[in-house]
């Protein structure tokens, strides 16, 4: 359960880093931060989701769906 905490927890940052530089993004001054930070960590934190799935699975804390259906 906890582990499912943390990944929607990561998915909830990922949106609220995509939104951010969105929104400096139709910033028409130029800002101090650059959009490229939100973004960066966007991926840095999508790519630490997809490592903390892929170890999940392979414990055996979370179990994918065994038919697709």
């Amino acid at each position: 359960m906890l582990i499912k905490l943390v990944i929607i927890a990561l998915l909830l940052f990922i949106i609220f880093n995509l939104f951010r530089a969105g929104i400096i993004m139709l910033r028409t001054t130029n800002s101090e931060v650059s959009m490229s930070r939100y973004l960066g960590r966007r991926l840095v934190i999508s790519i630490v989701l997809l490592l903390l799935i892929f170890l999940a699975i392979a414990f055996g804390l979370i179990q994918p769906n065994p038919t697709p259906f």
